[in-house]
């Protein structure tokens, strides 16, 4: 089990948010209506963890291993929410997130294949540590600066900790892990393809509510999140490439195989894809009795 390892190593380097957070630092000529309306909508944005969380449980129902683990992310994942609410109590009472508009974001997803979430997952932690690195350098205000650091640090150690899972998965499932993560590997790092942010908050994950399926389309602003990103952090090409150098090494790593390009992770797949095909075809149906 990599539960209780996992555990001990995220218990290590827990912050504690009372102490580890110079709330007594604050400056208010530091921080403009625009940038405390940006942190409201990473707190709702957060809280999103509570459903993803009851679709990885459901989902890994076969797994107790990893979903014991959820409750290791879960609780620092809404610890992340919780920090950036706290803020908002104590310099912008007047933005601080109501529990209806928490609400909002907690809906059913679809279900999936578990291994294509495990590695949407991953990529999206690696995003999100880049994400939060760029709005510390953007913000002007000591507090939130540290608060978005120490967020950053957490999403890159929970990226390390889904990694171990897709280890473990491909000692179990093989090619079967390698083709899930390759396909979805390939979707989270042409980001600069697509007119719209990839990361699992920004895709549609139930049909049956389209077009409001995504945790970012049920936010106060829908809009939010492309002006952060292009006007406000500026995650320009610079930052997303970091993304994707990220994605191909952790997977280069992975596969025992270098990928210095999408494309290269592209020919990857759909070689996996037709040895699975191929081992498919090869299998003799069961005879009827």
């Amino acid at each position: 089990m990599l539960y209780p390892e996992l555990f001990k190593q995220l218990e290590a380097v827990r912050w504690n948010m009372d102490s580890d957070i110079p709330w007594d630092s604050f400056d208010a000529s530091l921080l403009n209506d625009e940038q405390a309306q940006t942190i409201k909508m990473n707190a709702i944005t957060e809280w999103s963890a509570l459903p993803a969380t009851e679709m990885f449980l459901r989902d890994n129902r076969d797994d107790s291993d990893f979903s014991a683990f959820m409750s290791v992310w879960f609780f620092e994942e809404q610890k992340h929410s919780l920090v950036l609410m706290e803020y908002l109590r104590r310099f912008r009472p007047e933005l601080a997130p109501t529990e209806a508009e928490l609400h909002e974001v907690r809906f059913e997803f679809d279900p999936a294949p578990a291994l294509e979430t495990l590695m949407l997952h991953f990529c999206g932690e690696i995003r999100l540590n880049h994400w939060y690195r760029r709005a510390a350098e953007w913000h002007t205000e000591p507090v939130i600066k540290v608060i978005y650091d120490t967020l950053a640090r957490d999403e890159a150690r929970h990226g390390g900790a889904y990694l171990r899972y897709m280890k473990r998965a491909l000692v179990r499932c093989g090619d079967e892990a390698r083709a899930a993560f390759s396909k979805v590997g390939v979707l989270m790092a042409s980001a600069r393809r697509t007119a719209q942010a990839l990361h699992p908050t920004n895709l549609h994950v139930n049909t049956s509510l389209f077009p409001r399926d995504t945790v970012q389309s049920r936010l106060p602003d829908p809009a939010w999140l492309e002006q952060w990103l292009d006007q406000q952090i500026q995650f320009d090409s610079t930052w997303e490439n970091k993304v994707v150098e990220r994605i191909l090494h952790n997977l280069s790593i992975l596969m025992d195989r270098s990928f210095k390009t999408v494309q290269e992770l592209n020919r990857f797949r759909k070689e996996t894809a037709a040895a699975l095909a191929a081992a498919a075809a090869a299998t003799p149906l069961p005879h009827a009795g």
